[in-house]
């Protein structure tokens, strides 16, 4: 979402293809851009918990099958 200028090294946020200097942005703008950033980064987290609790469920859902197989 946002990157580095690199020629004067002040960042620039790229926002539906158009590109904006940070810094001539508004401070409401500014804690918007954040919580965007902070709103992304709880959904790259919480994607990877549902990864890691659909691998649990995997697992367990084997083990289920594998015990099961003593009954048949």
């Amino acid at each position: 979402m946002t990157e580095k200028n690199i020629e004067n090294n002040s960042p620039v946020l790229t926002f539906e293809g158009k590109k904006y200097k940070v810094n001539d942005l508004s401070n409401d703008t500014k804690e918007i851009i954040k919580g965007l950033k902070i709103a992304e980064t709880q959904l790259k987290m919480y994607e990877d918990t549902l990864k890691l609790l659909s691998i649990g469920r995997n697992s367990l859902a084997k083990q289920l099958r594998e015990k099961l197989k003593n009954y048949e």
